[in-house]
């Protein structure tokens, strides 16, 4: 019997360690592809994607005029930040990776009493930039 808790104990010890590992590689996709090794001024040649190709990816996602577009430093990695205007006037940022085109996050940019801008994340969370 404390044989099999033993086998029980190690085999859910190792689940719980390869189930994390997957969390982490799935995580890890959140990320972009080109990690950030240099200032501002290095940033359109790290890209590997035009800023055309960004916008495009970018307008698929969300259909609406951009206002502006450029590349970024999200989280230390290399993005497009796409501000796109809906046709029911909400402002949303879609962050496009710069190395391969893959739309990351979208967030909702709204004006709050005061003026100034807060982001809705697509999980309904506030943040106040």
């Amino acid at each position: 019997m404390k044989r099999l808790s033993i086998i029980t104990g190690v085999f859910l010890v190792s689940l719980f360690a390869f189930g994390g590992m997957a969390l982490s590689a799935q995580q890890a996709n959140q990320t972009g592809s080109i990690q950030i090794k240099t200032d501002e001024a290095g940033f359109a040649q790290m890209a590997k994607i035009p800023m055309n190709s960004a916008i495009n990816a970018a307008l698929k996602q969300i259909p609406g005029k951009v206002l502006r577009a450029e590349l970024e430093n999200e989280n230390g990695y290399l993005v497009y930040g796409v501000e796109i205007v809906k046709a029911d006037q909400q402002i949303v940022d879609v962050k496009v990776d710069a190395g391969n085109g893959r739309i990351l996050r979208t967030d909702r940019d709204k004006q709050d009493t005061e003026g100034r801008e807060k982001e809705h994340h697509d999980n309904d969370h506030e943040r106040e930039e």
